[in-house]
C-alpha cells in the first residue's frame, strides 16, 4: 500500500485502463453515423461502456470482499453488454467491424483480468 498513489497512475492500473476503455468508447460513439439505428444501439452502448470504470473505481472503495466480488461482477456485466452492442454495430453494417477490433481485443482483455479478480477474490474468502 505505500505505493498506491503512484500506482494509480501506472497505464496498466485497472483504474486507469477501465476509463481509457469509457472514453473509447465516447469517442467512437461520437463518430457515429446519425442514423437511427446508429444512434440508438450507439446510446446503450455509452451506457453500458461507461459503466465499467464507475462499476470498477466502485470496487475498489469495497469495504469487503463479498462487496469487491459484487461491484466487480457489475463491471463484468456491463462489459458484456457493450460487447453485445459492438457485435450488434459490426453485424448490423453500421460500422466497419474492422474499426471495432482494438475495442472488441480491450473488451475481451478485460473481461479475463475481471473474472481473475473475482476468482481471487472468492478464493480469499473460502
Amino acid at each position: 500500500m505505500k505505493d498506491e498513489p503512484d500506482k494509480k497512475q501506472e497505464p496498466g492500473d485497472l483504474r486507469v485502463r477501465t476509463k481509457q476503455f469509457a472514453l473509447r468508447i465516447v469517442r467512437l460513439y461520437s463518430a457515429l453515423p446519425s442514423s437511427v439505428v446508429a444512434q440508438v444501439l450507439g446510446k446503450q452502448l455509452l451506457r453500458s461502456g461507461t459503466s465499467v470504470g464507475a462499476h470498477f473505481r466502485e470496487a475498489t472503495r469495497s469495504r469487503s470482499d463479498a462487496e469487491f466480488i459484487s461491484k466487480v461482477e457489475g463491471a463484468l456485466q456491463e462489459l458484456d453488454e457493450t460487447v453485445y452492442w459492438l457485435e450488434l454495430l459490426a453485424e448490423g453494417e453500421v460500422i466497419n467491424s474492422t474499426r471495432l477490433g482494438d475495442l472488441m481485443e480491450e473488451a475481451d482483455q478485460l473481461i479475463a483480468i475481471l473474472v481473475t479478480c473475482v476468482r481471487n477474490a472468492k478464493s480469499r474468502r473460502e
